[in-house]
């Protein structure tokens, strides 16, 4: 049994390599070997959202606060909100964020493939975050 405390991992800022806007990261777990599953609380301020990004092995984001937006690939933009679950499938191409007025925090849950749990993939645009394009 491994208890780990809340806190004990520092907050990072999202790299601007995958994030637009202000972007907080707090690491909440990480599988020991031979487990693959991490999970992290990611806070979003308003407009902020990820780069276009998959996972191989796909995602769970569980929204703990505030609304934001979801989008996969060639679908429309969702909203949600607190108490929402969103589940990407392996490989789907997609983005999530806050809404543009309003903050949102989710806890993202991924597992890892041969050592990598994602693939980032180019910014989503202003304009795909307004109208979904």
């Amino acid at each position: 049994m491994k208890v780990e405390r809340a806190g004990s991992h520092p907050s990072s800022k999202g790299p601007s390599d995958w994030f637009t806007g202000t972007v907080r990261i707090d690491p909440l777990f990480r599988a020991e070997e031979p487990g693959r599953v991490a999970g992290a609380s990611v806070t979003f301020e308003p407009g902020a959202r990820t780069a276009w990004h998959t996972h191989p092995l796909g995602q769970t984001l569980l929204i703990t606060s505030g609304s934001g937006r979801v989008q996969r690939d060639g679908g429309p933009i969702e909203e949600v909100r607190t108490g929402d679950v969103v589940w990407f499938p392996a490989g789907e191409k997609h983005w999530h964020g806050a809404s543009p007025e309003t903050a949102m925090s989710h806890i993202a849950i991924q597992e890892s493939l041969d050592g990598a749990a994602v693939d980032w993939l180019e910014h989503v645009t202003d304009e795909q975050y307004e109208i979904g394009d």
